[in-house]
């Protein structure tokens, strides 16, 4: 049983709605219009919400959007053609209404469709009636229990090449001895009785494909030997002309000589002129029908008539191609699948190339797909430039975030509620935790914001050191005389072997103690797939709930970055003992600077999590950090 079937323009107007067990669908459709339509991720056309699953159709030509959600428990069969039925029909009733474009004309218009869905959805249900299994077929009743034992036998040991050969034998030689020896049976008089099919050993039958075969043989090469006879005594029979031809002379002015030109054969009681008649009627026909209307030919004999038959179909010619040419000026044309595939293709290999992963290169093709069939093109545009500039506007909606992360001033609504603003970091080894985190506490001192560095990678050895030396430096960059005797940056360390979320514990409440207005937490490297360290990491999130959870992600990667992603988001909400995990808010992206424009991790972390980047590094200093500029990514990206 359906939840609910709605109907409502791209505008956000709903023209028409069914109520089925929900009660209401508000917070599902909002929610596929948020987390897929807005962020242009509709290549699937289904969306799971809570315990419901939602399919979508999308009409580009109508801009109109027709939603289907039932159980996610529930398996209906009928989904897919009730929706492509109910669109058919809704589409084709209501085509004045909808073309108008007119959000007051929508408003006003009685969209009365509730008895057409009805019977649209019992025939659905009807169609996906479960049949009962159909009995097994017997050996008895195939084809092969029909066949003797003796001809498979010889099938299989390849002797039929041999048997048609003595067969064609037989049939030569009862061709050359006349009618009367044709019998299978040779030279024996012939008997009363019918001819009885041989098969290859005695009194053994035929099968029906093998006597279907050898009849067919007979008939191929009874009638094509006289075909070839015909035709070669066709061939024989014609007339040879002889003598040698009048040389045909052209005037270089005005018309051609009559006389000359003609080289008809002399005519007799009428013959010659009748058949030539019947030759130029033949190829004024052709002509005709192969839309060569408008050939001028000055020369013929029918000059008069051919000049007055030829204008209206000039007149009418030169018409069409004005109007066809403003049609094609207007640009009618409306996009199918099969028009889009070879770009698609191309645009797919080349986001590929571009360190795309390759699952999501094809989701977002059939996203850009979904969102431009049917659409009519615009002016002076073209099937290639009209798919990539919807893919450029995919890929840039897809960079921008849902939620944006404002980090300055979520930290000036923590200090208004005295309390500091907590970070977390997390990733695996080696991406670059330490020196980013040095990095956005240089770009917070700037901003005037204190911060206090909390060492929780009690695990690899050096950790705490290279947290020091960044903190020593930081501070030399911005003494406390700089800013009347206070402690800008700070390290809280308890050495190692300790119990990070412990650590993090303490360090957030010396930092409420101490009025810091930021903590920054840095945890160990730990792959992936290591379940007791993963669970480790989601402890310490669940246990000090910060306000922001960073993962750091190397651009080098590639493909491998988004596997990391997904499974650290999928570890804290696995592990986590709350009842709402907390998961990953956003990416910081490092060595972007490494990879000239293949660009395509970017877009591949973003797609998959929905998460936002909000940093990206770029170089070695304390001064290359940067946000994601969105339309320079994809520029780059887009780039041959």
């Amino acid at each position: 049983m359906l939840d609910f079937f709605t109907i409502f323009s791209k505008g956000g107007l709903v023209l028409w709605c069914f109520q089925g067990v929900s009660d209401s669908c508000t917070g599902p459709v909002n929610a596929l219009i948020r987390s897929v339509l807005l962020q242009e991720r509709g290549g699937n056309n289904s969306f799971n919400h809570e315990a419901l699953t939602l399919k979508y159709k999308l009409d580009n030509q109508f801009e109109l959007v027709f939603v289907v959600g039932f159980q996610k428990i529930l398996t209906l069969t009928y989904v897919d053609k009730l929706i492509d039925d109910v669109h058919r029909l809704f589409r084709d009733k209501y085509r004045t209404e909808i073309q108008q474009h007119n959000a007051m004309s929508l408003l006003n218009g009685t969209f009365d469709f509730h008895s057409d869905f009805m019977r649209l959805l019992r025939e659905a249900e009807e169609s996906s009636k479960i049949r009962a299994p159909t009995a097994m077929k017997k050996f008895e009743d195939s084809e092969k229990a029909k066949k003797t034992v003796r001809s498979m036998i010889e099938i299989r040991r390849g002797e039929k090449p041999k048997e048609k050969a003595k067969s064609n034998k037989k049939n030569k030689g009862a061709k050359k001895e006349g009618p009367e020896s044709s019998s299978p049976a040779g030279k024996g008089a012939p008997t009363g009785k019918p001819d009885l099919p041989v098969g290859p050993g005695d009194g053994v039958e035929l099968s029906k494909e093998e006597l279907m075969r050898k009849k067919r043989e007979e008939f191929m090469q009874k009638h094509g030997r006289g075909a070839e006879k015909s035709s070669k005594s066709s061939k024989s029979d014609a007339p040879k002309e002889k003598g040698k031809k009048a040389p045909r002379v052209w005037a270089l002015g005005g018309s051609a000589n009559k006389e000359v030109l003609d080289y008809s054969p002399p005519t007799t009681n009428g013959t010659p002129e009748t058949a030539l008649q019947e030759d130029i009627n033949l190829i004024r026909g052709t002509q005709a029908g192969g839309q060569l209307q408008d050939l001028d030919c000055s020369s013929s004999d029918d000059e008069g008539v051919t000049q007055n038959s030829a204008k209206p179909s000039a007149t009418k010619g030169a018409l069409g191609g004005m109007f066809g040419m403003l049609k094609g000026l207007v640009g009618s044309k409306s996009l199918s699948r099969e028009d889009m595939e070879s770009v698609l293709d191309k645009m797919r290999d080349h986001l590929i190339a571009k360190n795309v992963a390759a699952d999501i290169a094809l989701q977002l093709c059939e996203s850009v797909a979904n969102k431009l069939e049917g659409k009519v093109m615009g002016t002076f545009s073209t099937v290639t430039s009209t798919v990539k500039q919807a893919l450029q506007e995919s890929l840039v909606q897809i960079l921008q975030p849902q939620r944006r992360v404002d980090m300055l001033r979520d930290i000036m609504d923590a200090q208004r509620r005295q309390r500091p603003y907590v970070v977390t970091f997390c990733g695996v080894n080696g991406v670059g935790k330490s020196t980013n985190l040095a990095k956005i506490s240089f770009w917070l001192l700037e901003n005037n914001f204190s911060v206090l560095i909390a060492a929780c990678d009690t695990f690899r050895a050096g950790a705490v050191e290279q947290l020091r030396t960044h903190t020593r430096r930081l501070s030399a960059l911005h003494p406390p005389e700089n800013h009347g005797g206070r402690t800008m940056v700070h390290l809280f360390e308890k050495g190692y072997g300790k119990d990070a979320a412990g650590i993090a514990m303490e360090a957030i409440s010396f930092a409420r103690n101490q009025v810091f207005d930021v903590v920054l937490v840095d945890t160990a490297g730990r792959m992936q797939d290591n379940a007791p360290l993963m669970t480790a990491l989601a402890k310490l999130i669940a246990v000090n709930t910060p306000d922001l959870v960073l993962f750091v992600g190397e651009a080098l990667v590639g493909n491998e970055a988004v596997d990391q992603l997904v499974k650290f988001n999928k570890a804290l909400a696995d592990h986590s003992m709350a009842q709402t995990p907390r998961l990953i808010d956003g990416i910081v992206l490092t060595k972007f600077d490494t990879i000239d424009d293949k660009v395509g991790a970017a877009i591949s972390m973003t797609y998959i999590t929905s998460k936002p980047i909000v940093f990206v590094g770029t170089g070695q200093t304390y001064s290359d950090l940067r946000s994601l500029n969105a339309k320079a990514v994809v520029a780059a990206l887009m780039k041959a």
